[in-house]
């Protein structure tokens, strides 16, 4: 299992600070977030596109990133200036 934690305007628009997924790569793991558990659905679907992604410590654009032996995956939105 990976942890997803999520950061800033990501972790408002989930409503949680993290969540553990069996997803195989980021896309399916954050695509099997229930939109209906979402705090704000639409904030979080515009965001994804926007976000990066450390995966174990590594930085990724690419949702297509496997996840098979990552420990954790940290959502992280534009922050003020970048």
């Amino acid at each position: 299992m990976t942890t997803i934690r999520f950061f800033a305007a990501a972790r408002a628009a989930v409503g949680v600070d993290s969540l553990t997924t069996t997803g195989r790569t980021i896309e399916s793991a954050l695509g099997a977030i229930d939109a209906a558990e979402v705090a704000d659905p639409e904030r979080w679907s515009a965001l994804q596109e926007r976000c990066s992604y450390l995966v174990d410590g590594v930085t990724t654009r690419d949702r297509g990133t496997a996840l098979e032996g990552v420990e954790v995956v940290d959502v992280m939105p534009p922050f003020a200036g970048g």
